[in-house]
């Protein structure tokens, strides 16, 4: 049986996409995406938490994102988890968890 990596988020975008040009005119945009998740607390009162995803988009999407999005967008985006792991500047090893997005859609309204 295969496994599946599939990850769907509804959010808002914390700040406007970082878009780098690579080798062989590959684009990347990279941006944070926030979601919330409301609850009340023990004393009945509202409360908000947000939780902030590292996205990563290649090529298309990238192209897109430049376009289109920007700190403050809401989107609905599906994509896969990867975790990938470098060196810092210490020689230490660090890990980071990306979503690798495949498929977004814009939920602001066209005015915004």
């Amino acid at each position: 049986m295969k496994g599946v990596n599939k990850v769907i988020l509804v959010g808002n975008l914390g700040d406007d996409p970082e878009i780098k040009n690579l080798e062989g005119n590959v684009k990347v945009a990279k941006f944070s995406l926030g979601t919330n998740e409301t609850f009340r607390d023990s004393n009945g009162q509202s409360q908000t938490q947000t939780e902030w995803h590292n996205i990563v988009f290649w090529r298309g999407l990238a192209d897109f994102a430049e376009k289109y999005l920007h700190k403050g967008s809401m989107v609905y985006l599906e994509g896969k988890i990867k975790t990938r792991n470098y060196e810092d500047k210490r020689g230490e090893k660090r890990y980071v968890t990306e979503i690798i997005g495949e498929n977004v859609v814009m939920l602001d309204k066209p005015n915004n």
